[in-house]
């Protein structure tokens, strides 16, 4: 618990000295590398392997936008060619073509 006794020990000082700019902003500073890595520690962040495992799921979550897209791109790409299949049937049973097919 180094990081509270250090944080501690700068409000005292903060208290005692009346409150200078320089101090409040160590003080500042100190409270915001603890929370930092508290919330780290929280989040299960806090090790040596947590950079790689961050990159990771980036990689991954980056792999699933592109699956995705791609997806989707697939299927409206073959529901297009589906409604221009059905146009193409319809135009040629107008045409009567399909008459002249059965002769």
């Amino acid at each position: 618990m180094h990081d509270t006794d250090m944080l501690a020990r700068l409000v005292s000082q903060a208290e005692a000295d009346g409150g200078d700019l320089v101090m409040i902003r160590a003080l500042v500073e100190e409270a915001s590398d603890l929370g930092a890595g508290r919330a780290l520690e929280r989040l299960g962040l806090a090790d040596r392997g947590a950079e790689k495992d961050v990159a990771e799921l980036r990689e991954l979550l980056r792999a699933w936008r592109d699956a995705k897209k791609t997806a989707r791109a697939a299927a409206i790409g073959w529901a297009v060619r589906g409604c221009l299949a059905l146009v193409l049937i319809g135009m040629a049973v107008k045409m009567g073509l399909f008459a002249l097919v059965r002769s």
